[in-house]
């Protein structure tokens, strides 16, 4: 996204919540003093400054307005007002901005490698395609003299047609020959239509409302609004400002004080593209009709709203499984280290306005991300404050994972992604405490398993208040202090008398974690959703606040495996029972009672790694016995499924990573770069291991420092190019030392490689404590976004 997006669109945020979306980072080591002084490029930008300068001169001069809201009620100069005005700024010694014919000074020293180059006329510039310069014939920039290479890139000026580096032509302006869109021009085609179109501005009569008359409005070429203004009226305006930043600050606090927010006046802006590719544009003042007009005709490309420099919204009306749905979808979160988050709304009957309540949720999840490191993952849960969506009882959003459910149709980002599923206040309780029998209740509830991906508006709750469940005994539904613990991988199988309890190796830290903090005589811990069972239990609450047991299955599949939401072990079976163990289903869990011996008998095998069978049933049976068994896998649940890496493509499923959260960022030239998770690439490197956590930690952050400096000068460039995600793979084996780094499934190129292994290579040898680290292999994921500080 270019640098004129970046001005204009943090405003939108800010203008929602009341404060910027990008926080400045104290932690930047890359001062802009320290830049190499004496840069070709520097002539180009006092350029441009001279013709703000002059630009600025002339509004001055011809009382043009500075700002939308300023009085414009000066009369329209006349042409001789015009001629005396230029006199006057020639004789000052200043050069003419208004261009006419062959008075155009900018054609006077403006001479590159090439020569002196011709000047097109100012009555066709911009107003018909101009014969492009081709490729072979512009060695170097028709506007500084700079060789081109392969990092310094061609760009033709779509008015002109000349080929100039990024720095003499990263401007924009809107051509008549591009059907009215923005176009890439240089600094002095830029400079030339702005007079004109100050020139011309003069000429034109506005309304209040900020219509040309009909006669002239289709002939505009850019649209700077002219509004008179009184003292009343500029009064009025600044209270509504001042109202709207508020209601914006009501929506960021989730403290539920408001029971109906300020509807958002606008929407955000909205990227198109101009048919060029990278070439983007901005279009604002939009109304909502035409938008959903063109949502109904079902076009191909969903609508981007922007609302910040870094974070887009892609809108489109989908048919999701017979349902007309608003699919919104974030993208930019995984620079702040946060999965995708995408959202199935239901439309309304004759629903014809957008649902920006999402929109504002977006920036409450990047900003969290971003300066809290608050990170929503499956199962996780977000809040709102009241009202939002039109309805008070709208409490949020739960996150889940697709397994099984259907994704054709659907604008999905790149992985990793969640869906959010719309819960209510009444639900909350479960979302914190238990989200695993939300989820499957949402299934049962509209016959989806494991879940619909789609959410419903102004619905019924499907839980009431916490009563005589067997979760008030397992967790503090008041204040939360403690809850049922869950090691990620567990999952209980169910089967005709025989009941498996299966745990991944790699997770045995985080059962010795629960397992200390349990009590003797119970033993309880939740599961994870079972993706190799066919169906699974769950929980219903009835009118009158009982709790039954039902099952809900893949459909036209037969049940053979059923998954369990929890276990329970309580060791308050006594010997003279008569009874080895008892095991029962209790809600959506397993309930199993044996003696405290062999509770004892239990703990060990857990706190050994060893496997263990539990057999229920009488002492002297009379019928068949069932049992329950605990074994541990080698192999966990697959994670990470569909990350792959920027460098080659290379599969990042079910590998470690980590994300990072001490915002290491350096900033350069509007643009900065940001260090965001490591990747672990060999299956037996466990990043918590007792002897190489510190020592990869620090060598990870070391090279991370080392790849963010050496590219500081090329984000532009890399940026230009689309490697918006970057990717450093480290090797380390032995004496054998190997850095390789790309983006957008290609390596980078030779010199950025070069320069890379120069800068790494230092890092290692000089720390003497990485030399006797066991071979390992490391995958540094970094993101370029805009600065907007």
């Amino acid at each position: 996204m270019r640098q004129a997006v970046t001005a204009t669109l943090s405003v939108w945020g800010e203008r929602r919540f009341g404060y910027s979306t990008l926080k400045d980072s104290s932690e930047s080591l890359l001062d802009e003093r320290k830049l190499r002084p004496g840069l070709k490029e520097d002539s180009v930008i006092e350029e441009k400054e001279r013709a703000e300068n002059e630009q600025e001169h002339l509004e001055a001069v011809l009382g043009l307005p500075s700002s939308p809201v300023e009085d414009t009620e000066s009369t329209e100069p006349s042409d001789s007002t015009l001629e005396s005005c230029q006199d006057r700024m020639e004789s000052g010694g200043m050069e003419a901005s208004l261009v006419s014919g062959s008075k155009n000074a900018d054609s006077a020293g403006r001479k590159g490698s090439l020569g002196a180059l011709p000047v097109q006329r100012c009555s066709s510039l911009g107003t018909t395609a101009p014969q492009w310069v081709p490729d072979s014939q512009a060695p170097a920039c028709m506007k500084c003299g700079s060789k081109f290479s392969f990092t310094k890139r061609r760009h033709h000026c779509r008015a002109c047609g000349k080929v100039f580096c990024v720095v003499c032509c990263d401007l924009r302006f809107k051509l008549t020959h591009l059907g009215g869109k923005e176009g890439r021009v240089c600094v002095t085609c830029h400079s030339t239509l702005i007079n004109r179109t100050l020139r011309k501005d003069q000429k034109k009569v506005w309304f209040a409302d900020n219509l040309l008359p009909q006669s002239e409005s289709r002939s505009a070429n850019s649209s700077p609004i002219h509004r008179s203004v009184s003292h009343t009226q500029s009064t009025e305006l600044a209270q509504a400002e001042v109202t709207d930043i508020r209601a914006g600050d009501e929506v960021r606090g989730l403290n539920g004080n408001s029971t109906k927010p300020t509807p958002p006046k606008d929407l955000p802006p909205i990227l198109t593209s101009t048919g060029v590719k990278g070439d983007y544009t901005l279009e604002e003042k939009r109304t909502e009709s035409s938008l959903l007009e063109e949502l109904e005709r079902g076009l191909a490309e969903p609508l981007v709203f922007v609302l910040n420099a870094n974070l887009l919204a892609v809108v489109k009306i989908v048919s999701y499984v017979n349902r007309r749905c608003w699919c919104v979808m974030s993208k930019g979160m995984h620079a702040v280290g946060q999965p995708e988050v995408v959202i199935l709304l239901q439309c309304l009957p004759e629903e014809k306005r957008f649902p920006t309540d999402i929109f504002n949720h977006f920036i409450q999840i990047y900003w969290d991300a971003q300066t809290a490191g608050k990170l929503l993952n499956h199962l996780s849960h977000s809040l709102v404050s009241r009202g939002f969506l039109g309805n008070n009882e709208h409490a949020g959003f739960l996150y889940v994972r697709p397994t099984f459910q259907s994704l054709e149709g659907l604008p999905l980002p790149v992985p990793p992604f969640l869906f959010g599923l719309l819960m209510l206040r009444a639900e909350a309780p479960w979302a914190k405490a238990f989200p695993l029998r939300l989820m499957l209740r949402l299934g049962a509830e509209y016959r989806f398993y494991p879940c619909p991906l789609f959410s419903v508006r102004f619905r019924e709750p499907l839980f009431g208040p916490v009563n005589n469940s067997i979760m008030r005994l397992l967790v503090d539904f008041r204040f939360y202090r403690y809850t049922l613990p869950t090691v990620p991988g567990l999952v209980v199988d169910l089967e005709a008398r025989s009941t498996c309890i299966r745990i991944p190796k790699t997770r045995h830290p985080e059962l010795l974690k629960a397992l200390n903090k349990s009590n003797e005589r119970v033993l309880a811990l939740g599961a994870c959703f079972n993706e190799q069972a066919d169906s699974h239990l769950i929980c219903v609450q009835t009118a009158d606040g009982q709790y039954q047991t039902q099952a809900i299955s893949i459909h036209s599949q037969p049940r053979r495996v059923t998954g369990s939401c929890f276990f329970v072990f309580s060791g308050a079976l006594k010997p003279s029972s008569g009874y080895l163990a008892k095991s029962s289903i209790v809600e959506d869990g397993l309930m199993v009672q044996v003696t405290m011996e062999t509770m004892g008998e239990l703990r060990r095998s857990l706190r050994d790694m060893k496997d263990f069978t539990v057999t229920c049933g009488k002492l002297h049976p009379a019928e068949r016995q069932e049992y329950v068994h605990i074994q541990w896998q080698d192999e966990e649940p697959r994670f990470n499924k569909g990350i792959v890496s920027p460098i080659d493509g290379k599969s990042m499923e079910s590998l470690t990573n980590i994300k990072t959260h001490q915002r290491l960022e350096y900033k350069a030239n509007g643009k900065l770069i940001r260090w965001t998770e490591v990747f672990y690439l060999l299956k037996d490197q466990h990043p918590n291991g007792p002897t190489n956590h510190t020592s990869h930690n620090r060598l990870s952050e070391r090279l991370a420092r080392a790849f963010c400096l050496a590219l500081c000068q090329s984000l532009c460039l890399l940026k230009e190019d689309g490697m918006t995600k970057l990717a450093l793979r480290v090797i380390l084996d032995g004496q054998k030392v190997e850095f390789l780094a790309g983006g957008n499934g290609q390596r980078l190129p030779a010199p950025y490689q070069d320069c890379l292994n120069q800068s790494l290579m230092s890092v290692v040898q000089s720390n003497s404590q990485y030399q006797g680290l066991a071979a390992c292999q490391l995958e540094l994921i970094f993101y370029i976004l805009e600065d907007t500080s």
